[in-house]
């Protein structure tokens, strides 16, 4: 027998797969409680509203990016390196076969000006990318504006590769961080 956690898994893992492939509001607790095969009584019982599955779902989404990007910068050494492993997993990425964006721009487009739960943790997950950026930039000895500058590559990166359908938009990101770190590091020695 499933314990409560386990269902709770399954209804976040299914309700993150629609609204990443559909859209929040495309998609009804009806289908999200067919998809996770859970009883709606279930369903409600383990997430009161839809909101609370929506904040669930971008909870588990910024654990997925946060250990991505950790696990790309731990493949590599050095400082410049750990910089440029953030482009690197979005290569990775930005190549499988679901790939449809940041699920936090997607749900801050469609629930930001209306649901202001998800418009905080949108702004506090993008301010925890680029306290990272902030902390990496710091190890390899870099001007602290050469951060915002490599996060805003890696945001526009990610919204250009879901407009467009392509991978490609990491790759030209890479290339753009790799000028922007040896002008600021070379700058500094």
């Amino acid at each position: 027998m499933k314990t409560t956690e386990e269902f709770r898994v399954e209804a976040i893992d299914a309700a993150d797969r629609l609204f990443y492939s559909k859209g929040v509001q495309a998609v009804g607790m009806d289908e999200l409680r067919t998809e996770a095969g859970i009883s709606l009584k279930k369903m409600y019982s383990m997430f009161p509203s839809k909101e609370s599955i929506v904040l669930a779902v971008l909870h588990k989404r910024q654990n997925t990016w946060n250990t991505g990007i950790a696990e790309a910068a731990a493949r590599v050494t050095g400082p410049r390196e750990k910089l440029l492993a953030v482009y690197d997993f979005l290569t990775e990425w930005f190549n499988t076969d679901d790939f449809n964006g940041c699920g936090f721009i997607n749900a801050f487009g469609e629930l930001g000006a209306t649901v202001p739960a998800v418009a905080e943790l949108t702004r506090t997950q993008k301010e925890s990318f680029q306290t990272y950026m902030a902390e990496l930039v710091a190890d390899a000895g870099g001007p602290a504006f050469l951060a915002p500058q490599l996060a805003i590559l890696a945001e526009g990166a990610q919204t250009t590769a879901a407009i467009s359908g392509t991978p490609d938009a990491a790759l030209h990101a890479r290339a753009a961080a790799e000028t922007l770190i040896d002008a600021a590091l070379g700058a500094r020695a």
